[in-house]
């Protein structure tokens, strides 16, 4: 169920010392929706994942759940349910899967919930149970992804922010995990951003969509239609 909006980004400007990046960045991420950000490579869609977490300097306004959040540090945002998995994976290559996942419930004060909410990333992910002893370095590309996801999971998130899931992966693995990101948006009312290059694949999972062309919004509306754009079509579907 698709309800208000859970992110409001209004005219958000972000920087890397005195480089700009983002102009002017107007977005909402509906709650218990799936909305996805495409474009080009350096368009600065990883920069408003970052923006979001508050990881980069913004100017302009980030509303989370009808509170300002602009400004605030990372770790804040992170414990209002704003869960970042970021691009290449994340994992802490010398822990193991399971000191990974409760890594990812550090800012939780229900502790008594954790090893039931391990159980639960293992109903999603039983790759990871079988490995939960081995070193997260060990695992292959998917399964680092799947323990990212299973680690940002932990967090009890109301919004997944995702940062290009599929980069790298074989086409089964990358099937099987947005069947997941599916699932957990509608069995868990996950709400969640999604970054990723493969714009095909972004489009059939995402309910909105935003096109970002050198730090500006040039296009935003349902996934379909957007999907049906020629422009579109044309740039970044291939046919």
């Amino acid at each position: 169920m698709i309800g208000g909006k859970l992110l409001e980004a209004k005219n958000v400007c972000a920087f890397y010392g005195a480089t700009q990046v983002l102009h002017g960045l107007d977005l909402n991420i509906a709650e218990g929706g799936i909305t996805t950000l495409l474009g080009a490579n350096g368009a600065g869609k990883t920069t408003m994942l970052r923006s979001v977490s508050g990881m980069v300097r913004t100017t302009g306004e980030i509303r989370f759940a009808g509170k300002s959040i602009s400004g605030r540090a990372t770790e804040d945002i992170v414990r209002l349910g704003i869960a970042h998995v970021p691009e290449g994976r994340g994992t802490f290559v010398r822990l193991t899967v399971e000191e990974n996942l409760q890594l990812g419930a550090m800012t939780r004060r229900d502790t008594k919930a954790i090893p039931a909410d391990i159980d639960r990333v293992f109903g999603y992910f039983p790759r990871l149970k079988e490995r939960y002893r081995q070193q997260a370095g060990t695992l292959s590309g998917g399964e680092q992804q799947m323990l990212a996801i299973g680690r940002a999971l932990m967090l009890r998130p109301k919004l997944m922010l995702l940062d290009e899931p599929s980069f790298g992966l074989a086409p089964l693995v990358v099937q099987e995990l947005f069947e997941i990101l599916r699932t957990l948006n509608k069995e868990e009312h996950v709400s969640i951003f999604v970054v990723e290059q493969n714009a095909s694949l972004a489009l059939d999972l995402a309910d909105q969509a935003y096109l970002l062309e050198t730090g500006r919004v040039v296009m935003a509306g349902p996934a379909h239609e957007i999907r049906q754009d020629e422009n579109i079509r044309r740039s970044y579907l291939g046919y």
